[in-house]
């Protein structure tokens, strides 16, 4: 059986269309209009995903998410009528796991619904694994237990990105957080790094890529 999804939709015609998509690739979804009912229906953990709308009229989706996150990790794909990137890394710096602009392709909604549940379904690591060893100290970081051979600007971007996994990071933070006294800095110069860390990471393992792209947004690392 495939799992439940809440949409949380105050337009009932963009609620019948997803709901009937989600339907027609054997989803079970529910629909609510309120931010207050969606929580209290997620407290009871009846689902595997929300679909939230940042426009509700009790409180805002982002409210929503926010609040949400207190008390579960459920996955949230945020529905949107603006694409302004501020909207975006809000949604996504407050716990969203995707972020969908109106109008947007029943069909596309429903891949995001699968590609984050399967990934939700890979097995996990057992308990003290993991695939990066950090010593800051020594300025060392080892992947699949061989250490990398790193420059300080290589260094500094993949810590940075593995101390707070699966947070997205824009280009600007990173440039901020990475490259602070270099003025000439630019989003090509993090792009190339991530182009070469990406390299040294698959000439350890040719299948990884922990490094996850968000278009028009930054860069991630999933859980390690």
């Amino acid at each position: 059986m495939e799992p439940n999804i809440l949409i949380v939709e105050d337009e009932p015609a963009i609620a019948e269309i997803i709901a009937y998509a989600l339907t027609t690739e054997g989803f079970h979804p529910s629909h609510t209009e309120l931010g207050e009912k969606a929580l209290a229906l997620v407290a009871k953990g009846a689902f595997k995903l929300v679909i939230l709308d940042v426009g509700l009229p009790d409180l805002s989706g982002f409210e929503v998410c926010r609040r949400l996150r207190t008390f579960s990790d459920l996955p949230v794909i945020m529905l949107t009528a603006r694409s302004e990137e501020v909207d975006r890394i809000v949604g996504l710096e407050i716990g969203a796991d995707d972020y969908v602009v109106k109008p947007f392709s029943p069909r596309e909604l429903v891949a995001r619904v699968r590609v984050i549940l399967r990934r939700l379904d890979r097995p996990q690591a057992p308990d003290g694994a993991s695939s990066f060893q950090v010593d800051a100290a020594k300025h060392r970081i080892q992947f699949r237990g061989r250490p990398l051979d790193l420059t300080r600007y290589e260094f500094r971007l993949l810590q940075t990105l593995l101390a707070h996994p699966e947070q997205v990071f824009t280009r600007p933070q990173l440039l901020e957080r990475v490259w602070p006294e270099a003025e000439e800095s630019g989003d090509r110069t993090v792009d190339t790094h991530v182009k070469t860390l990406r390299a040294k990471l698959r000439a350890v393992d040719a299948e990884a890529d922990p490094i996850q792209t968000h278009r028009g947004l930054g860069y991630s690392i999933g859980k390690v």
